[in-house]
């Protein structure tokens, strides 16, 4: 079998989905914009061979890398970032190399565009927030006195919270006109909700082989805008709703061979889009979850998400088991604020149950913080009281 992989190197967890599939016997045949000597030993010792181009922007050099390796090793499989930035070019070399394992150009609008995601969402029974494409300040005055104050603007198509605003007032609606240049907006009712995850590897046939999911407690775009801690955890199982929501979702978007990360609201209080403790539909991203999610997941579930993408890649099927299960909680710092507590006092009161602590890589900075501590509980109450604890902030003087 032969697996092209754009961009193995970054993010930088994803030489484990290589190494994997090397390990399945798999021909992984990586091109990326880094030069092979600055490619990690584990990452280098997971690809066939490695094609470094001067840009994966350029589409000409990437095609011609593309060719090389149908040249050379015939027929190609898989071709495949697993990042949500290149989904379209994936896209595109697929259709132009006549690679019938994954999403092609015309599929592109329904998973990239957050208004076209929710015709999905309703195809598969699932509520999704009243929207408004922000094109004229008129139309997003009419939408705003249809669904009242605050609303939410963010890019149509985009990934996660960044360049995401709540609209509290007519000032804030002026403001942003001002500031959006000339990126497509998507205006949304406001929902009053924490954001939870689906997330599954997909089999050829539409199948779960695996699911979990996260929880984000607090809000995702205030926590990014107002730098607030990061309280995030990957819960010791999903509910029976979200997990049944997840796979109408999968039918209505037609998933086949993919690991996706799926988003919902989990409503706090009763509103137009259901009472509380039910979920509604937010976005969906046709890739892993990002960062140190992953990771997460092994932990919380005590197995290997990326050997369990690679088995669904060779063998339509897991065959790594799950063992024990519990919550893994991310605490995240940021280097703004003060905390009661100390690191070294967190592993002092935390050690047995933390399993990674240290730096957030830059990139991730901005959604996490800047320095995480990732613990492993049994229960609610257990992680509620280590974030309570450890990011207690202390009190101005």
């Amino acid at each position: 079998m032969n697996f092209i992989y754009i961009s193995p190197n970054f993010p930088e967890n994803h030489w484990l989905f290589c190494r994997r599939l090397c390990d399945n016997g798999v021909n992984v045949l990586g091109i990326g914009d880094c030069p092979y000597d600055d490619l990690t030993y584990e990452l280098r010792g997971s690809l066939t061979e490695y094609y470094k181009v001067s840009s994966l922007e350029n589409y000409d050099e990437v095609y011609r890398a593309v060719a090389f390796f149908i040249h050379k090793y015939g027929r190609i499989d898989y071709l495949e970032s697993n990042n949500e930035y290149w989904l379209e070019q994936d896209a595109r070399l697929r259709q132009d190399f006549h690679i019938t394992t994954g999403f092609l150009p015309a599929d592109m609008p329904q998973i990239k565009c957050k208004s076209l995601m929710k015709a999905q969402y309703i195809r598969a029974g699932i509520p999704v927030a009243l929207w408004h494409m922000a094109d004229d300040r008129a139309g997003c005055l009419a939408f705003i006195e249809k669904v009242g104050y605050p609303v939410i603007v963010k890019p149509d198509n985009g990934v996660g919270a960044i360049n995401t605003f709540r609209i509290n007032n007519i000032a804030d609606l002026d403001t942003f006109f001002a500031n959006k240049g000339d990126a497509q907006y998507i205006m949304e009712e406001f929902i009053d909700g924490s954001i939870v995850s689906y997330d599954a590897i997909v089999n050829s046939r539409g199948e779960p082989i695996f699911e979990a999911g996260n929880l984000t407690i607090g809000n995702i775009m205030d926590n990014v805008n107002e730098k607030r801690s990061c309280r995030l955890m990957i819960r010791d199982r999903l509910p029976d709703a979200l997990r049944d929501m997840g796979r109408a979702a999968l039918k209505a978007f037609g998933v086949k061979k993919r690991m996706v990360h799926f988003e919902f609201f989990h409503l706090d209080r009763d509103q137009r889009i259901g009472k509380a403790g039910d979920y509604a539909g937010l976005e969906v991203n046709m890739r892993p979850c990002g960062g140190i999610l992953p990771t997460m997941i092994n932990y919380a579930y005590s197995t290997d998400v990326y050997q369990i993408w690679a088995d669904m890649i060779v063998f339509d099927e897991s065959r790594k088991p799950i063992g024990s299960q519990q919550f893994c909680a991310l605490a995240g710092r940021r280097n703004s604020r003060s905390y009661v507590m100390s690191c070294d006092e967190v592993i002092h009161e935390y050690g047995i149950h933390i399993v990674e602590e240290g730096p957030v890589d830059p990139a991730l900075a901005t959604d996490m913080g800047e320095y995480l501590f990732l613990a492993r509980f049994p229960t609610w109450e257990d992680v509620i009281s280590f974030y309570d604890h450890v990011l207690e902030e202390r009190k101005p003087n």
